[in-house]
Parts: C-alpha cells; sequence; structure tokens
C-alpha cells in the first residue's frame, strides 16, 4: 500500500522542504538529475523518487472543473519520436487531450479601453489510449463544467458534447494555420510549451509516466503568477496525498493521478 508523500521517509524534512519549493517555483522545473545535484542526494533513484512523490500531491482530489464562466478550448496532441522501420504514418506517440480556459478583462491602458485583453486560464492534461469518442467526451465531462461552451475541430469524437449540455462550438479546421490561431489559439500554445519542457528540461519522458509530468506542467502553469502559493500548495496536498513507493514506480503499479 502506498504511503502518504512524507510519512516513513527517510529523507531530512528540510530536503523535502527545499525540494518542493525547487519544484514548484522554478519555471523550467527541475529533471531528476538537476533534482540530485541541487539536494546534495548521494542516488540517483531517491531523486527520481522525491520527484514523483511530489506530483503525486500536484493533482487536487476536488479541484472544480473548468469553463463555468469562461470558454474553453478542446484539442488533442500527440507526444513521441518517430518509429522508423514500421511504415509509413505508424508511430507509437502517445495522445494527450486538452481544456484550456480563454479569459478576457479590460486592459488598464485608458487608450485602449474598447479593446478586450484575451489570456489563458485553468488548463487540465490527460494522456489517453486514443481519439475515440468515449475517451474525449469523458475527459470534458470530468474537466469541463456542465453548460460551458466548449470549441473544438471539427473531429466527430467531439459528436456527442450537445447532447451532454454543452454549448458546443466546432469548426473544420484542415489543417489551415489561420483557421487554428482563429478557433483553438491558446492550447495549441500550451501543447507547444509543454513539448517544449518535456524535451527541454527532461529530453523526453517514458508513456509510462507521462501522466505524472501532465500533471506537474498543469500546477505550475496554474500557479504561474504566483509561485510562494504553488510551494505551499505542494506540501500541503503532498502531506495528504498518497505516494508511490520505488517498487511500485519501475512495475507499472502505480497509476498516476489525474482527478
Amino acid at each position: 500500500m502506498a504511503d502518504t508523500v512524507l510519512k516513513d521517509s527517510h529523507t531530512p524534512l528540510s530536503i523535502w522542504f527545499w525540494g518542493a519549493y525547487l519544484v514548484a517555483t522554478q519555471t523550467p522545473g527541475q529533471s531528476a538529475l538537476q533534482f540530485q545535484r541541487q539536494l546534495g542526494l548521494s542516488r540517483y533513484e531517491t531523486a527520481f523518487q522525491m520527484l514523483h512523490k511530489l506530483r503525486a500531491g500536484m493533482v487536487r482530489p476536488e479541484r472544480d472543473a473548468i469553463g463555468s464562466q469562461h470558454p474553453v478550448e478542446v484539442d488533442e496532441t500527440f507526444v513521441g519520436g518517430r518509429t522508423k522501420g514500421e511504415g509509413r504514418g505508424v508511430h507509437h506517440k502517445a495522445t494527450i487531450v486538452g481544456a484550456i480556459e480563454v479569459r478576457t478583462r479590460m486592459p488598464v491602458e485608458k487608450s485602449k479601453k474598447h479593446k478586450r485583453v484575451v489570456y489563458v486560464g485553468r488548463l487540465r492534461l490527460r494522456l489517453v489510449p486514443g481519439r475515440g469518442a468515449k475517451e474525449l467526451t469523458q475527459f470534458v465531462q470530468e474537466n469541463v463544467a456542465q453548460g460551458a461552451v466548449v470549441r473544438t475541430d471539427g473531429w466527430r469524437g467531439y459528436d456527442d458534447l450537445a447532447k451532454l449540455g454543452y454549448t458546443h462550438e466546432p469548426l473544420v479546421l484542415d489543417g489551415d494555420p489561420e483557421r487554428v490561431d482563429a478557433h483553438l489559439p491558446m492550447i495549441h500554445i500550451a501543447f507547444s510549451n509543454l513539448k517544449t519542457w518535456l524535451l527541454g528540461t527532461h529530453h523526453g519522458v517514458s508513456q509510462q509516466h507521462l501522466q505524472a509530468y501532465l500533471n506537474e506542467f498543469v500546477f505550475r502553469f496554474n500557479r504561474r503568477f504566483y509561485p510562494m502559493t504553488a510551494f505551499n500548495s505542494a506540501l500541503g496536498l503532498a502531506a495528504h496525498a498518497s505516494a508511490p513507493t520505488y517498487e511500485t514506480l519501475y512495475s507499472g503499479e502505480w497509476i498516476h493521478p489525474t482527478a
């Protein structure tokens, strides 16, 4: 049975505090190797497990659904490298579905008082086995408030959203960059930042642990303007969250939380 993040740990509490601070407040995050060096840990495995224990506490179980007051963009993306020697179009990339709020506010400058500023709100990401209607509609139902305005592309996997009580605004994009930028700009910016982070900080991750990295990215993204609040949240959530052991992480027995 998994313990809570801080329970029965042989690592000093001061190291846990410092580790949580680094993970929560540094914009690019920490790879396990960087984490090991920063904390002065003797074993890479200790750093790897500590990071995943902290990530296990980055999903608030009772977190609110997004989109109750703002439109939400929903789309999917693929993460991973291309597969060679298996035929054209064949890949083993991971499928990620995301949802992001599109918020507006009035600018401070009086000269622009008639122009509303568009910016991103809260983000949700999930690793899914495919792009079928079951996976996509379940993700929307579990993460987006009932009745919200949901913007998607024309993929048939979203066809049931209107029947489920959402104000569905689909648009066939046909790979047109201008249509993408006009209809789903924010979620694609989030996807781009996610991929840059995975490759830049972590040099790619395995599908087995990808959801944990998505949880960390969402946690930091949603608290990007309040790093100290993120630090407090990480400690508070981690103190009560179930955490993986080193054995369950490597055996695949541990299932990273998504909600």
